[in-house]
């Protein structure tokens, strides 16, 4: 009898814990697009890489990290992972931009600006304006990271 009990307890708390998920996505779908939402919940390229050929990790205003990690050869971005602690829109934004850069020579990585993640996007709330302004800012600043470690290798 108490299997029954447990298991009926279990079934409720289920189908409150879908209701809330529902209503959670339902709220998101009036704040942010779809392309947003699809980024954030299934983001691509998350992690980091081992030995990358440039990294830098940023903090922004709002208190969220974003840590990108490149991997470069020939001048061509030929991989590029980050990871987050911040929100939703902060994992739509570091998705996003290592998608525009993969593929780039270092020259057209540069030329990536926030109004292209947001408009890869569909843009986003006022609010969350700045998560795009960190993820370009983390991937200048692993370029740069690039750009300073290919320097010292170029004088030796």
């Amino acid at each position: 009898m108490e299997k029954i009990t447990e298991k009926n307890e279990s079934s409720d708390f289920d189908e409150l814990t879908k209701k809330i998920e529902e209503e959670i996505l339902e709220e998101e779908r009036g704040i942010y697009t779809e392309k947003t939402l699809e980024e954030a919940y299934n983001p691509k390229n998350v992690g980091e890489l081992e030995a990358p050929s440039g990294a830098a990790r940023v903090t922004g205003p709002c208190g969220d990290t974003l840590q990108m990690h490149i991997k470069v050869e020939e001048n061509k971005i030929v991989d590029c992972k980050y990871i987050t602690d911040g929100c939703g829109a902060s994992m739509a934004c570091g998705s996003v931009v290592t998608e525009l850069v993969k593929g780039k020579t270092i020259e057209e990585a540069l030329t990536v600006e926030d109004k292209d993640v947001l408009s890869v996007l569909g843009g986003l709330p006022e609010e969350n304006i700045h998560c795009s302004v960190l993820a370009m800012d983390t991937l200048r600043a692993a370029l740069e990271d690039y750009k300073s470690k290919n320097k010292s290798k170029n004088k030796s």
